[in-house]
């Protein structure tokens, strides 16, 4: 796969964590950075529309008051 060269700034300790861990798993940091990304990609974001058509009439024994109530201090 093709790679395009991409720059960042990390804090030293990143920096510090990033390299100890690397040499403790034999690869690289920019492969371990490439692994975070990846996962971070991965996790799906829930569509709300999708998420509100799962859960409408979800719990239809709730009892909403009036509206008339809601002004009650």
């Amino acid at each position: 796969m093709a790679s395009v060269r991409t720059q960042i700034y990390l804090t030293t300790e990143q920096r510090s964590r990033l390299d100890a861990l690397a040499r403790s798993q034999q690869t690289s940091m920019a492969a371990l950075i490439r692994q975070a990304v990846d996962q971070l990609l991965a996790e799906e974001v829930p569509d709300p529309v999708t998420a509100l058509d799962a859960t409408f009439a979800t719990m239809p024994e709730l009892e909403v008051p009036e509206r008339g109530e809601w002004d009650r201090g």
